[in-house]
Parts: structure tokens; sequence; C-alpha cells
């Protein structure tokens, strides 16, 4: 059923890659899609997965003799060693794979071949609202979030409650990765509370009652299998003072939701604000991989809380997003937006809010935002213009400054040779 949905990811034909993402974002969907012919390794199946533990070099063996066959090893994590396997063959006969993984901690935690310069690295996110074309709904995506099997079921609801039951919690403690389930479920509605916020490790720990070094080491767990991001802050060439603290986001907003307890005591605003940012923010970030569009995705916040939600550089330009609520705007909700193109004019600045209709408020931007999810595919592709008497940073470098920049590097190549030629010291140079 998800291969019906197209997914913007194009894959390599003639590289080996690897396809990282959480579990339920569809990678194994799309691989058996796509390479309808490749020979199909699953670790997940159990006798498999023991007949290759024992010998990983037996892989060569589910490889038909001749050809460049494409090769698909469904969860490579589980068998780190395989890789060393996977080098030979990429080099003695020319196999194509594809490497999936919900998780890249073994394979960093164990200084694994990660075959430099042999394979790519693509992700795979829950869906875009690019992807879901003109079947995305904005409230169903608020609520249950991006992830393939909640615009599939009938009852997402109950899917996300299980994925949380049977992945977030079971499975973590099944890897070996915590062995105090209660303390890592406690840890996990703790964290819930700081979707969107900047992180305060201690006073999370403080709220679930672990200890701060076990805390920080869940987040790194959260961040191995790929099911949260810290966002950093923004601050090149930073004119002002910045907070220094990440902030924390679950990567889909269905599963912040299934995980964060609800209350009467809680108002709207403390859970539809983050849920708002965290879809705008999983949007961006599939986006940036699926195009391969190179930004870097940070935040920027001052400590007196002046805020831009998202900020995005990169050889495409400078761009600054903040996402509103509030179907009305108000001339605070620019505050953030104004303050950062104070200090960056290059930047393109765009807002995303709950009103109905286009809006431009100087260079600002103002779009809403069930339709502005649909409309970031192609601002994000643009390339940002040139600011009279500012040179760009992002376009092409133009023949003349290239040619300029070679002869200085060749003059320098020159000194330092004539330098160790004579045995003169840079410093006494004339």
């Amino acid at each position: 059923m998800e291969s019906m949905i197209p997914r913007l990811l194009q894959p390599s034909d003639s590289k080996s890659f690897f396809l990282f993402g959480p579990r339920g974002t569809g990678k194994t969907a799309w691989v058996r899609a796509t390479f309808e012919d490749a020979v199909y390794l699953d670790l997940l199946e159990s006798d498999l997965y023991t007949r290759l533990l024992a010998a990983p070099n037996r892989l060569e063996s589910f490889v038909p003799p001749g050809g460049e066959h494409r090769v698909v090893i469904d969860e490579v994590q589980r068998i780190p060693a395989l890789l060393d396997e996977v080098h030979r063959l990429i080099e003695t006969r020319r196999l194509r794979f594809v490497l999936t993984g919900s998780s890249a901690r073994k394979l960093k935690r164990e200084g694994t071949n990660l075959l430099a310069g042999r394979a790519l690295t693509d992700f795979m996110h829950p869906f875009t609202a690019t992807e879901l074309g003109d079947g995305f709904r904005f409230d169903h995506a608020l609520r249950f979030g991006c992830l393939p099997a909640v615009w599939m079921e009938k009852e997402p609801e109950r899917f996300l409650s299980s994925y949380v039951t049977t992945y977030l919690k079971e499975e973590v403690q099944q890897e070996g990765l915590t062995r105090n389930l209660g303390a890592f479920s406690r840890f996990l509605e703790a964290a819930s509370f700081s979707q969107g916020a900047v992180l305060n490790i201690t006073e999370v720990a403080r709220e679930c009652s672990v200890e701060r070094k076990v805390v920080s080491n869940y987040f790194t767990i959260l961040e191995d299998l790929l099911l949260a991001i810290r966002l950093p802050v923004f601050s090149r060439k930073a004119r002002r003072k910045l907070v220094a603290h990440p902030k924390f986001f679950f990567f889909d907003v269905g599963v912040y939701r299934a995980i964060r307890p609800a209350g009467p005591l809680e108002s709207i605003g403390e859970v539809e604000g983050p849920a708002l940012e965290t879809l705008v923010l999983q949007q961006l970030r599939a986006l940036n991989d699926v195009l391969h569009l190179g930004y870097a995705i940070s935040y920027w916040r001052t400590p007196s809380g002046t805020e831009v939600d998202f900020v995005l550089c990169g050889k495409r330009g400078l761009k600054a997003i903040e996402v509103k609520r509030s179907d009305r705007l108000r001339p605070r909700d620019l505050t953030g937006l104004r303050a950062f193109q104070e200090d960056y004019p290059v930047a393109e600045c765009l807002l995303l809010h709950g009103g109905d209709r286009d809006q431009q408020e100087g260079s600002i931007s103002v779009w809403p935002i069930e339709s502005g999810l649909l409309r970031l595919h192609d601002w994000l592709r643009e390339w940002a213009p040139t600011l009279p008497g500012v040179r760009s940073a992002v376009q092409p470098p133009s023949p003349a400054y290239r040619e300029r920049r070679s002869m200085r590097r060749s003059r320098s190549w020159s000194l330092r040779r004539r330098d160790w030629m004579t045995g003169v010291a840079p410093h006494r140079r004339r």
C-alpha cells in the first residue's frame, strides 16, 4: 500500500548507498518497489540472521554468479561485520548494494567500515506534503503525523500507541540499550514536555527521577535510533548574545503526541504550539535530505526571548522561518524575523500562520500554513537573490574570481616550496 504513494527520493543508479530512517517510515516498501529484481536479504529473518552472524563471508553465496547485481540488505546494523564483505564485493565483483538501517548506533559504536567513498548516504523520512499531494490533509497531519501507516490505517491513534509501546520502549530494551524500562518510559514522557523547547537535561532528569548522566545517554539513544533531533543555535557571525543550548524534537508530530500525556491542566497552546513546529520541522528535514539541498537547519534565539523557529543556511542562501498558530497577523509575530533580518540582511524570511491568505510585510512573506507546507518544496529549492553591494556566498563564483583565486594559491605554493628548498623559515621571509 505504501508504494502507491510515490516518494521524492531518487536512488543512485551507479553507486551503492545506505538508506537510514526510523522504523515505519517506509524504507522496506520503497526498496521492494524500486528494486524489484534485486537480491533481497532481510536480517529480521532469524535463520538468515543466524547464518550471516556466524559467518559474514557467506554473503557472497546468496548472490548469483556473473553480472553486476543489485543487492538489498535490510536492517544492516544488526550485523555490522557484514560491511567488510560488502566492501570486498563492491571492489571484486562490482556489485551495487542498498543497505537499509533504522539505527546508526551499532555502526558508530563498533568502529564499523562505513564504505567511505564507495557508498552514498540517503535518509527516509515520514511523508511530506508534496508526496501526499492532493491527499494531504493538514488537520490529519497535525493530529497523527506523517508516518505512512497513519495515512493507511483506519485507526491511526491505535497504531501510534502500538508504535510507542513496541518500538520506543520494548525494542529499545531488546537491543540492550537500557535495562531499566520503567526509567526509560518516565524519561520519554518527561522529554515530550521539552518538545520544541530549549533543552534542559537537568530539568528532565529531575522530572523523571533519573540521574542526569543517564538521561543524557537516553537522549543520545533517541538520536542514534533517528527518533529525535537536537536543533542547534544559529550563531554564524553573530552580532548579539545568543542562547547556547539546542532545542529538542521527536522526529514526527504523531509520535510526539502519542508519547505526551494528555490532561485537563494543559492549555491547548502547550500541546498545539510544539506540534505545529514539529510538523514544519519534519517537512524541512525531509525535503532537505531527499532533494539534497544541503541546508544546515538550526534556530535563533536571544537571551531576552526574541526567536526565529528555523534557520536554514546553505549554498542556496539563508532562509528564516517563523511558525504561528494564530489566524490573525499581529505586529509582535514579526518581531523575531525583523530582528534576525537586521543582523542578516541577506536572509529570506517567511512567516507561516493559521490565516487563509498570503500577505507581504515589507521583505517578509506571510503564507497560510496549510498551503505553505505544499509550497516549501519550491521555495527551498530557489537560489537566494544577491543584495546590491553584497558579494553572494551562495552562487557559483565567476570565472575571473576563480582565476584570481587560482593565481593566489599558485603563488602561495611557490613561496612555500622556495622556503622549503632554501631552508628559510616563513616568518623570516622579507
